[in-house]
């Protein structure tokens, strides 16, 4: 008789209980026991993991692991088949690397799930940064109410454009609900979408979508060809009266850039709730009262957390169950189906 598979914990469960002791129905559930990197290499290596099939890992699981890259992938154990992700962005993973693997190590993340509560944490960015709420926030803090002198009015976001950068599941659910306070909503992807898709948004070039919109929200994914998508010279194609929302990942953004920007008076605000050096935050957008600041909430409900272990879960167990990963990430999609079963 065959020994059980191993189910790996990267990180921590903090929901969805239940459903993660229930796979051990299907595997048995072991966490590591190293701290940081090195150690996990030195665990993988000296055969501690042998025998691990499948693994849920977060994004705080860097602080273990590292990054998924080539140094990594080439000391697991090679039953090690499924990686299951819990987020939608998955910067921290390097495709190439699992897909060159012999055999490949196959990759989940948890689409769809994050879009609402990211989509709800961009909307309230971008209110906050077009009414210019947070100068007054901040003088209400120092016991100033609403600031002396008061700030400078603000805008209503009804018939300014919205303009998206990255119209996937978050961009398209961020334009539905924008569509309800009265904005027109344009968008640029590498590809167009099909009209279905794209509900009435508008496809415009990027250097128009810089031009034209009022609001600025990036929705698009971190890599190698998006990181500082927008700098010095896009910032400088945008309205004064602009502003800009990044709900995605904070290297798309050239903060040193944007800080520059803001001071210049060559765009009129911001809200951010992702950074390129998380938890680290750039001073000068700390100080910048044109700002709005969160820090990366975009997905942090109670509901939506929950939801998303689930999905996690769910994947492993499909895998395990001989029916593959239910959401393979896009570059892992021309491996084949039946090759991840």
């Amino acid at each position: 008789m065959s020994a059980r598979p191993k189910i790996l914990l990267l990180g921590e469960i903090d929901h969805a209980h239940k459903q993660w002791e229930a796979l051990s129905e299907i595997g048995d559930l072991i966490k590591p026991q190293c701290i940081n990197r090195n150690e996990f290499i030195e665990e993988c290596k000296s055969g501690k993991l042998d025998g691990v099939v499948a693994a849920y890992r977060t994004l705080d699981s860097v602080s273990i692991t590292g990054l998924i890259d080539e140094e990594l992938v080439s000391v697991l154990p090679k039953n090690w088949k499924y990686l299951c992700h819990n987020g939608a962005g998955y910067d921290q993973i390097k495709p190439d690397a699992c897909s060159n693997r012999d055999p490949p190590l196959f990759v989940s993340n948890t689409p769809v799930v994050p879009d609402d509560a990211t989509a709800d944490t961009a909307i309230f960015l971008m209110l906050g940064a077009l009414r210019n709420f947070n100068t007054s926030m901040a003088a209400l803090r120092r016991g100033d109410f609403k600031g002396n002198p008061p700030p400078a009015l603000g805008h209503d976001p009804e018939g300014k454009t919205l303009g998206i950068l990255g119209m996937g599941g978050i961009g398209r659910n961020m334009k539905r609900k924008a569509e309800a306070f009265g904005m027109n909503i344009i968008y640029h992807n590498r590809r167009e979408l099909t009209s279905e898709m794209a509900g009435g948004a508008k496809y415009v070039s990027f250097e128009e979508l810089l031009k034209t919109s009022d609001v600025l929200s990036l929705n698009l994914p971190l890599n190698a060809k998006t990181r500082h998508i927008i700098s010095t010279e896009q910032l400088r194609h945008m309205k004064p009266s602009a502003v800009i929302v990044n709900t995605a990942r904070g290297p798309v953004l050239d903060e040193a850039a944007l800080v520059d920007a803001l001071e210049q008076g060559v765009i009129a605000g911001a809200g951010l709730d992702v950074y390129e050096e998380e938890p680290k935050v750039h001073p000068g957008l700390v100080k910048n009262d044109k700002v709005v600041l969160l820090p990366h909430m975009g997905t942090w409900t109670s509901e939506t957390q929950a939801k998303m272990e689930c999905w996690v879960i769910d994947n492993i167990r499909s895998a395990l169950t001989g029916k593959g990963l239910l959401s393979m990430i896009n570059e892992q999609k021309d491996l084949g189906l039946d090759k991840a079963k």
